[in-house]
């Protein structure tokens, strides 16, 4: 077992929160007026005020002596010096070069790997170029139209948030994601596109990812039933390093962008596997994402833990996790564009800490990652806030806020800044049995029935929740958002003493799909009878 609930600074936490168990986030902000300037940090452009959290600055503290004893601060360093922190596959997490500007050093094994990148973005730049001007033709020289990206996971998930985050700074060829193996997504796409006019990048580090092939496959037969084999080359592009595989599939060599070992999945976007975003939104636009991700990794590495914007949003969710008793994380972005980013989170925290034993591999007792999920206010204020204010068990909530609305209804982005401010003050607020009496008293209810009543409008408050206020959605400051939570995510690895950069977990399921692949096409394979029962009412429905 781990030695970490063990060691002093552990201990001091947990005997602190014993403490804090009876005070409510109305006491601690009646005791101190300046408690919000005191619980806030601005850093590239980014104004993060976590005061509607139940901690004090003892609590700060004590977690700054956590990020101490788990030496953070020489974690960051080796994240940056291209060490191998993702010790079980031997490789860097240096997804941070993938944005340094062309001057910057950042080496692995030695070697800086700057000039790697940004010879890829390079290529990147032409091949956007020429198919926005419409110097590109197709098989029957017509300019494209269409960009389908093929991809899953991270190769999916990045590019997609981004693109419907930032869709009216498109100016390119329309930009289409493709991930489900379910053939009614590719369907629904193809039934939009043409095939003269249609370009598919397909993505996949390997060239070998089940569902990525399967819809490729698909993708690629649609298109030769349409204009024939030659036209794979002027139809198809990858994003791959299986130099030999994508060529076997018709890829020209010209049309073939890689990335290297050091990019993690899920950490990906910001490498070729942005070509779609850069055709979309252009190679300047996309320059900016990159530039405003860099400036939240220099503050990232430079500034110091009392002042580092994601190593305090990393502590609050590991107080609330660790401490606190929160066995989930909500994420409320109040912004429509940002209603895949909830999804993108979701494979960037989970996947990342999602492990049950230590770096050491040694069983873990205590907890990781918690459940992440989220929608977009307003809609989950129709939802699943009802549970946010009176469950049986708190749910901390990253409010997100855009200040300047990218539409020109004032009146309401107004009424979207009110609720979400409101929300988090009723979650900290909450309403009292006396206040519910006094209000349901001037609504002339009175007795019994007013007593019966009460219970049921209750609301304890004392429910924990940051606040995260952006200037204006565009390029430079997604950037910055995704690279916070992205060092939020590897912070809390530190402290949980985890490898945030290996997914293990994910193999399995790829594997046993094999299996059944082969019983469900008639060959004879051993099975539990739980799968063999489904697999024969499959058959006799299908």
């Amino acid at each position: 077992m781990s030695a970490l609930p063990k060691s002093r600074a552990w201990r001091a936490l947990a005997a602190h929160a014993r403490e804090l168990a009876d005070v409510h986030l109305n006491d601690l902000f009646a005791a101190d007026e300046g408690r919000a300037p005191s619980f806030s940090i601005e850093a590239v452009g980014l104004f993060l005020d976590y005061s509607k959290q139940r901690l004090t600055r003892e609590t700060r503290d004590l977690l700054l002596g956590y990020a101490q004893q788990q030496e953070l601060t020489g974690w960051i360093a080796k994240l940056f010096a291209g060490e191998a922190i993702n010790h079980t596959e031997g490789r860097a997490a240096y997804h941070m070069a993938l944005r340094a500007p062309r001057d910057a050093v950042m080496k692995v094994d030695g070697k800086n790997v700057v000039p790697q990148v940004h010879e890829v973005l390079d290529r990147m730049t032409v091949f956007a170029e020429n198919l926005r001007s419409g110097k590109w033709k197709g098989a029957k020289r017509k300019p494209i139209t269409d960009v389908v990206n093929i991809g899953i996971g991270g190769s999916d998930l990045g590019p997609r948030m981004v693109a419907e985050a930032l869709q009216p700074f498109a100016d390119g060829p329309r930009t289409h994601f493709v991930a489900n193996v379910d053939g009614a997504q590719l369907q629904a796409v193809l039934e939009q596109c043409t095939p003269a006019t249609t370009l598919f990048i397909i993505t996949s580090k390997t060239f070998t990812t089940q569902e990525t092939m399967a819809n490729a496959a698909a993708a690629r037969s649609w298109l030769v039933a349409a204009l024939g084999e030659k036209a794979i080359a002027k139809h198809f592009a990858a994003v791959s390093t299986n130099l030999a595989a994508v060529q076997a599939f018709g890829i020209a060599p010209q049309n073939i962008f890689g990335f290297w070992d050091w990019v993690g999945g899920r950490y990906s976007m910001w490498s070729a596997v942005g070509l779609s975003l850069m055709v979309a939104l252009g190679p300047e636009r996309f320059r900016e994402l990159l530039a405003g991700a860099h400036a939240m990794d220099s503050h990232f590495q430079n500034a110091p833990p009392e002042a580092n914007l994601p190593v305090l949003l990393a502590l609050v969710a590991f107080w609330n996790t660790n401490f606190l008793g929160a066995t989930d994380q909500v994420i409320a972005p109040y912004a429509q564009r940002l209603e895949k980013f909830v999804a993108w989170l979701q494979q960037l925290e989970m996947e990342s800490n999602g492990k049950r034993v230590n770096r050491a591999g040694e069983a873990l007792d205590y907890a990781t990652t918690p459940t992440l999920w989220g929608d977009v206010g307003t809609n989950g204020q129709h939802a699943f806030f009802q549970m946010l204010h009176q469950g049986t068990a708190a749910h901390p909530v990253d409010f997100v806020l855009i200040a300047k609305p990218d539409h020109p209804h004032a009146e309401l982005n107004q009424l979207l800044l009110a609720n979400c401010l409101a929300q988090s003050k009723a979650m900290m607020r909450g309403k009292t049995a006396a206040e519910v009496r006094t209000e349901l008293s001037a609504k002339g209810l009175s007795g019994a029935a007013l007593e019966a009543a009460i219970p049921h409008r209750v609301f304890l408050g004392n429910r924990p929740s940051n606040t995260l206020l952006m200037p204006q959605l565009d390029a430079w400051h997604l950037g910055a958002l995704c690279a916070l939570y992205e060092h939020r995510t590897f912070v809390l690895s530190v402290l949980w003493d985890v490898n945030a950069y290996d997914q293990w977990g994910v193999e399995l399921g790829k594997q046993l799909a094999g299996t059944v692949l082969k019983a469900i096409q008639g060959e004879r394979v051993k099975l539990d009878s739980s799968t063999q029962q489904l697999l024969s009412r499959l058959a006799d429905k299908a």
